[in-house]
């Protein structure tokens, strides 16, 4: 496997990878005319080379056999600076696989990964927000030290999900 920034490139099949990990994960979930107005907002492919082009986000792709299969965006500065004492917060906005590809140590890389952007980048924490009944995601960051500050909101359409976001102080 290949770990790699993106590059403008990448935005069409990193949107397309950012649709499917989503569709997959949370499909199921919401009626069809609000996911498909969030994919168009956030998975759109000139959304993302606007997010690769600028200075906001950064993105960390994994390649298998030449295809994305996995990545992690990173924003600075985050959407839950309010929520957070740090000074200096960074939030981990996605980090996501196909199906097939989780439990491989993946995960695990793009949060070393995380981590190591963190503190180069002289932030004193890290935000992230998870979906309330995703217990895997919430064990997964749970085990690096994350702890719930808040309950949110996500939104998806016109639907609004239960999130909890997380922070690790650094």
């Amino acid at each position: 496997m290949i770990y790699r920034p993106a590059t403008p490139a990448d935005a069409s099949a990193l949107a397309k990878l950012g649709a499917d990990t989503f569709v997959a994960a949370f499909g199921h979930l919401y009626r069809a005319a609000d996911l498909e107005a969030f994919l168009a907002e956030v998975h759109d492919t000139q959304a993302v080379a606007a997010e690769i082009a600028g200075r906001e986000c950064t993105h960390c792709l994994v390649e298998h056999d030449g295809a994305l299969i996995a990545f992690c965006k990173l924003r600075y500065p985050s959407h839950y600076t309010a929520y957070s004492q740090a000074r200096r917060p960074l939030e981990l906005a996605q980090l996501y696989a196909l199906p097939g590809h989780t439990g491989a140590g993946i995960g695990a890389r793009l949060m070393d990964w995380t981590l190591g952007q963190a503190k180069v980048g002289g932030h004193d924490a890290i935000v992230l927000s998870v979906y309330a009944e995703n217990y895997g995601a919430q064990r997964f960051y749970q085990r690096y030290g994350f702890g719930k500050i808040a309950d949110i909101t996500f939104r998806v359409g016109e639907h609004l999900d239960p999130e909890l976001l997380y922070e690790l102080t650094l």
